[in-house]
């Protein structure tokens, strides 16, 4: 988008929308820690004593910029469930599909969940503990959708399946794998069909959800 595009666009977000879109931009161009208030209220278009009516301090827009990062994630699974409610397969292969087809982004800009976590060590930091509640949130969902396809080890399934998924972005991230988008999908597809439910027939279900 060229400057005046985005000029445009800026003027009609509320002041509030206006930080946290230009935060989300500059926290994944250039890392939270490089990234300073005063560069983020120029970017907002307004002033630092505006940022800070807002947000109480930068910690709290980190916090907050990545709360919407994990709603995000969150809607995708919502979306899904609605979507596949009585097939817990297509609702994981559909997440896998999800996190492929954003690769290519994350292969510019990075995970921001990864990128956040390696520039807050400290555990007690409240965008940190986000981070990992939100983590721990899928962990159960892909549990639980394992259990419901069922895996005999859903707990193992689904642990396998979120390191497939964490691997396939950072594998991105640093250029150590090509087309890992097509490979995530085949892999996490073999997931699934290595324990398929009583009575159904791997072959059909991978036919299918192609």
């Amino acid at each position: 988008m060229d400057r005046a595009g985005r000029q445009s666009r800026v003027a009609k977000l509320p002041p509030r929308e206006r930080i946290l879109d230009a935060a989300e931009e500059l926290f994944s161009r250039e890392g939270i820690r490089a990234v300073g208030v005063q560069a983020i209220a120029d970017r907002a278009e307004t002033t630092k004593m505006a940022l800070y009516r807002h947000f109480e301090t930068k910690d709290a827009l980190v916090e907050e910029w990545l709360r919407i990062v994990a709603a995000d994630y969150t809607a995708v699974f919502d979306r899904l469930e609605e979507a596949h409610p009585d097939d817990p397969r297509a609702q994981v292969l559909g997440i896998t599909r999800f996190i492929a087809d954003g690769l290519s982004e994350i292969s510019h800009r990075g995970c921001p969940f990864i990128n956040s976590v390696a520039e807050l060590p400290d555990r007690t930091h409240p965008a940190r503990r986000l981070v990992e509640a939100h983590k721990a949130r899928q962990l159960r969902r892909l549990t639980g959708l394992c259990a419901r396809a069922g895996l005999p080890d859903p707990d193992g399934a689904a642990a396998e399946i979120t390191f497939l998924l964490e691997g396939a972005q950072v594998s991105v991230q640093n250029g150590s794998v090509e087309h890992a988008g097509e490979r995530l999908m085949r892999i996490v597809g073999g997931v699934l069909d290595r324990h398929p439910a009583a009575g159904t027939d791997p072959s059909a279900e991978g036919r299918a959800a192609e």
